[in-house]
């Protein structure tokens, strides 16, 4: 079943038009990777996905919820669809646990007391079951960065959304951040990345897109995407990110 349907996206700041007519269809359980350069329109279409951006024209619909901008209607997408971003945006004043249970209570109506118990159960699922008194200053980024994936996995979302959330940590803090997204795929979330770990995108993703210039410009399963590329765009993009 489609999780996810975008129709022939176009998205505009001012006179520069960042998405040139973007279509993609995700299934329930599908992870996809979305990777390009720089302005190729990648983390627009993302936030368009999870109604952060308006549309110029198209259509989507995700986790069964048509986009519109009527506040009620965003609100009830946003409950379904999660998004995770490179800055961590944790409430410095607020725990670990604290910030996961916020949303839940304020945006779901969840009890405090079940709230916590989900908190709780959500810091064990990224491996940080001990740190739910912790402050932000007191988690490294990796931590905090895991926090922020728990704090969305609180909601229980349909969708999850991924922008670059490695790209602001060193190696080995990246290691543990994708680790935990790889134990959600074989879990079975329905996923969209937007990243440049070329090899975590061959190994989880069951699809990858290369974006390029607000389109989609070549797509196919990720084995056989990242081994046969068919563009000389394509191509010249994995050199120089592998090279």
């Amino acid at each position: 079943m489609s999780v996810v349907v975008a129709k022939n996206i176009r998205k505009s700041f001012g006179g520069l038009q960042v998405l040139k007519g973007v279509s993609l269809t995700v299934e329930g359980g599908e992870v996809v990777a979305l990777i390009g350069g720089s302005g190729s329109g990648k983390s627009t279409f993302l936030r368009c996905l999870n109604g952060l951006e308006s549309v110029d024209s198209g259509e989507i619909e995700v986790a069964g919820h048509r986009m519109s901008r009527k506040p009620a209607e965003l609100r009830r997408l946003r409950r379904d669809v999660g998004i995770v971003f490179q800055s961590y945006n944790l409430f410095p004043h607020l725990t670990a646990g604290e910030n996961i249970m916020l949303a839940p209570v304020q945006v779901k109506g969840i009890g405090k007391d079940a709230a916590r118990s989900e908190a709780k159960r959500c810091l064990s699922l990224v491996g940080l079951g001990d740190r739910f008194e912790a402050y932000p200053d007191m988690l490294s980024g990796g931590q905090q960065q895991r926090v922020a994936i728990a704090r969305s996995l609180a909601m229980q979302p349909k969708v999850l959304l991924f922008d670059e959330v490695t790209s602001a940590l060193d190696p080995e803090l990246t290691g543990e951040v994708l680790a935990v997204i790889e134990k959600l795929a074989r879990d079975g979330m329905t996923m969209i990345l937007v990243t440049h770990e070329m090899g975590f995108a061959r190994r989880v993703a069951n699809r990858t897109i290369f974006m390029r210039d607000g389109i989609i410009h070549e797509e196919g399963p990720s084995a056989e995407f990242f081994s046969s590329p068919k563009t000389p765009e394509l191509r010249a993009f994995l050199h120089a990110e592998v090279g």
